[in-house]
């Protein structure tokens, strides 16, 4: 499999810090939060990594090099012009991905999982992958609808006023390589965007999509507390005997 992390839009929810920096070159307590997603992948064994960027590409060449670092086989990099969407932004990485599958994940997303055992099932599943965790207020997410009948996906709802579940869909995803045909039949959504939620959609309605929660800690650090949340998290993982 190949590795994709997007890492376009403006970073607005987090103006004024997102002026002159790619959001995702933020830091996390001691480290840019872009490396927390290729960590997630490096550790699944996956080591062909894309970054789609739309702002600040000398700051992502200068931080992350050519990836030797992280023990990466390639790092490549790919541009997204305006704000297209995520399914826009993964459109991109088509001459990238080539035939293999490919495992998805937002650059402001840290996932403290092991998700290495999802990425072998997934080498013989053909279809999407997407994962979920168990939250408290699920109406600010996208959210899986299971089927009453059977433990299958019946819809995925995109912020709902009543939440059918608190499994809220997480910035991951796996796709076989039918992913750009099926991004390439999607139609801009009210945003003026290409949705994820469609591109998912496309798979329930052919039965090829599966779920998997994740049970360890996940962030999406979109905003100023949800960033601070992560900071204070990784200092006090790696300062556990330390007394401020």
């Amino acid at each position: 499999m190949k590795g994709v992390i997007l890492c376009g839009g403006k970073g607005s929810r987090l103006y004024p810090l997102t002026y002159s920096n790619n959001k995702h070159l933020l830091p996390v307590y001691d480290k840019p939060m872009v490396y927390y997603p290729i960590k997630t992948l490096v550790d699944a064994g996956i080591k062909d990594i894309l970054i789609v960027f739309s702002n600040h590409m000398e700051g992502f060449i200068k931080t992350l090099k050519n990836g030797e670092d992280f023990g990466l086989d390639s790092l490549s990099y790919a541009y997204q012009e305006g704000d297209g969407g995520i399914a826009d932004a993964l459109s991109k990485a088509k001459a990238f991905v080539g035939e293999d599958k490919c495992a998805v994940v937002l650059g402001d997303n840290l996932i403290f999982d092991d998700i290495s055992s999802a990425v072998k099932e997934f080498e013989t599943f053909g279809g999407a992958m997407i994962f979920t965790k168990s939250v408290s207020d699920p109406e600010r997410f996208g959210v899986v609808e299971y089927d009453p009948v059977g433990d299958g996906v019946k819809d995925i709802i995109e912020k709902p006023e009543v939440a059918p579940s608190n499994d809220a869909v997480i910035g991951l995803y796996f796709y076989d390589t039918t992913v750009f045909d099926r991004i390439s039949e999607l139609s801009p959504s009210e945003r003026d965007e290409l949705e994820v939620t469609d591109l998912n959609r496309k798979y329930l309605e052919d039965e090829a999509l599966s779920v998997k929660k994740i049970h360890g800690t996940w962030i999406d650090c979109g905003t100023p507390e949800s960033l601070y949340k992560a900071s204070r998290l990784m200092f006090e993982e790696q300062n556990v005997n330390l007394t401020v």
